[in-house]
């Protein structure tokens, strides 16, 4: 596995140019071009901050905060994850005549989810300007945060792309998936508003833990329970590791397949 890690390190141009081109290829033909990149998520995050904070009021703290930080943290898993899953049958035409390790277009589309939420969290700045809102200091580990779940995103992608070559309906079951995760993560609502029965189940998932800590770090200045910290390190890397030995093990018999 570390000969595979320093051979992508090797890419890691080539990584950051195939993501930076799945940007440009999103708003090529579009009047306002790279600048949607900006606007798209600020317009979106303008209508569910009305829905959620004028239509269905919340008595959480700083909750116009709280919910776009956690919308921004699960559109990056979300889009991610989506584009990992079919980034090798999207891109069979170059896998077929070109020998590259596998792993790079999976990475490269991760990659592109985490960029699309750096320029999502300029639009973030925005509306903590608008509310005179000074993240506490805590928030100077939250890029660390960011990393863990750019690891969890690529760990999951690769299972997923390596499933999507032999089984095309998994990009429909992830969707699902993806829309039952939504409203089973602390996003619009608090985990504390729930049992401890109810709450110890929603705690299973990693992304709940992820997006807890983010509201922590960012909004709150509370460091995260050395517990949650420790669930979360082994859940990522388990999946990370399993993510790497399947698509290690497949990883030859792709290029017949697509």
């Amino acid at each position: 596995m570390t000969s595979i890690l320093m051979e992508i390190w090797q890419k890691r141009s080539l990584v950051f140019a195939l993501a930076l081109n799945d940007i440009k290829l999103r708003y090529k033909n579009s009047f306002l071009g790279f600048l949607w990149s900006f606007l798209e998520p600020l317009l979106i995050l303008t209508v569910l901050l009305f829905v959620f904070t004028h239509v269905i009021k919340s008595t959480i703290e700083s909750y116009p905060l709280y919910l776009l930080l956690g919308l921004i943290i699960w559109y990056m898993f979300s889009r991610s994850t989506s584009m990992g899953l079919s980034s090798l049958t999207d891109n069979a035409h170059i896998i077929q005549k070109i020998h590259l390790r596998k792993e790079i277009f999976v990475l490269s589309s991760c990659l592109t989810g985490f960029m699309m939420m750096l320029i999502e969290f300029a639009a973030f700045g925005v509306f903590l300007v608008a509310f005179s809102f000074i993240p506490p200091a805590t928030a100077f580990l939250f890029p660390l945060l960011l990393i863990e779940i750019l690891i969890l995103s690529v760990g999951i992608s690769l299972l997923l792309s390596i499933a999507n070559v032999y089984f095309r309906d998994i990009k429909f079951i992830w969707q699902v998936v993806l829309q039952a995760g939504f409203f089973l993560s602390p996003i619009i609502y608090s985990l504390d508003m729930f049992p401890s029965d109810i709450r110890t189940i929603l705690e299973l998932n990693p992304i709940s833990h992820l997006i807890t800590i983010a509201h922590d770090l960012m909004l709150y200045g509370n460091l995260p329970a050395i517990s949650s910290i420790l669930y979360v390190l082994i859940i990522t890397g388990s999946i990370f590791v399993l993510g790497c030995l399947v698509f290690k093990n497949k990883e030859s018999k792709i290029g017949e397949e697509l």
